[in-house]
């Protein structure tokens, strides 16, 4: 990133030039020269500033999309949210989560290879506690998952790669499907030790409990599909993307079923409670609409027709006889 200097540090820089403390000739020598950055071979740079901002968006969308998945599952508040997206070393990864964790390993074809979704054991003991009928406590000193806890988590997070699916449309149509649940990372080796991936880490707050959910993806996953992670992809595909006509034919059908209700108004009138009360049979009430002008019809709450009243096969009718536009009678009552 490049500095900025402030407007001191600016006057400061011409007072010392024309005072003589610096000499201009240094400087333009100094930013000649030729400067060398140091390169790790251990930490390739595979992700370009561009992808890694393309999946902090997609995963953003994940983070959203687990969030209303898990809390309707566990019936309770849970928040997911994106911290951070960095690329690094398939090992340092696996080295920087704690020994007993939770590794969802999965499958998203027609992408080749395997990912991980990593769960802090907090929030998946959590998890556990709510669905068997807890209040989301987390046990301490548990090491391994029993059968029937292996089962539950195995089952919740089978269908929550359903919003990985979501957050990836607008990029690629994959299929997710999990494949292994382990509880050692050192067990799991679904890329070389030097592979570069990118790593999706996830704050994750449920009741009182707090962790971390980290995916990992190995660059030669998305390899194949690299270019379409670039700003100017995204921007073209926004440009050229068309209504499904199935979607547009669906919408149009929910539409035309929708039930409304409609009203003739008679008319307004105001009595007074002595009034009402001592209304009986034979009175007149008085409206404040002429008998000449006709009916006021309204859609929902907004008056859209004028008609007449009348009778059609022996049941109350309305002939409708004028359309009224927004502005005549479009106002919402």
């Amino acid at each position: 990133m490049v500095d900025i200097l402030s407007q001191n540090e600016i006057d400061a820089l011409l007072t010392a030039l024309s005072s003589g403390e610096m000499d201009a000739e240094e400087l333009k020598k100094e930013e000649s020269a030729k400067k060398i950055r140091a390169y790790d071979f251990k930490r390739a740079v595979r992700f370009s500033k561009d992808h890694i901002r393309s999946l902090s968006r997609i995963h953003e969308n994940f983070a959203r999309y687990l969030t209303t998945y898990f809390s309707a599952q566990l019936r309770t508040f849970m928040q997911i949210k994106v911290v951070q997206v960095e690329q690094l070393p398939y090992d340092e990864f696996i080295r920087s989560i704690p020994k007993t964790t939770i590794l969802n390993i999965f499958e998203a074809e027609p992408l080749k290879g395997r990912m991980c979704l990593e769960v802090h054991p907090n929030i998946a003991y959590a998890m556990i506690d709510r669905l068997l009928g807890g209040v989301g406590t987390n046990p301490s000193n548990v090491t391994t998952l029993t059968e029937i806890e292996t089962m539950v988590l195995e089952r919740i997070f089978t269908r929550a790669f359903d919003s990985f699916k979501e957050a990836w449309k607008s990029v690629i149509d994959v299929t997710p499907k999990l494949t292994a649940l382990e509880t050692n990372p050192q067990f799991i080796q679904i890329v070389s030790p030097n592979e570069t991936i990118a790593l999706i880490s996830m704050r994750t707050n449920i009741g009182d409990f707090s962790g971390m959910m980290n995916l990992c993806i190995p660059h030669v996953v998305i390899e194949p599909i690299m270019s379409r992670l670039s700003d100017h992809h995204w921007f073209i595909s926004e440009k050229k993307t068309e209504k499904n006509p199935v979607e547009i034919e669906a919408l149009q059908k929910r539409i035309h079923n929708t039930t409304l209700p409609v009203v003739a108004q008679l008319g307004n009138s105001s009595l007074s409670v002595h009034e009402f009360l001592n209304i009986v049979e034979g009175d007149v009430i008085k409206l404040d609409k002429s008998i000449q002008r006709g009916l006021t019809l309204s859609i929902g709450t907004k008056e859209k027709f004028i008609g007449r009243p009348g009778e059609l096969n022996g049941k109350l009718a309305i002939k409708i006889e004028e359309i009224l536009n927004d502005e005549e009678g479009g106002n919402e009552q």
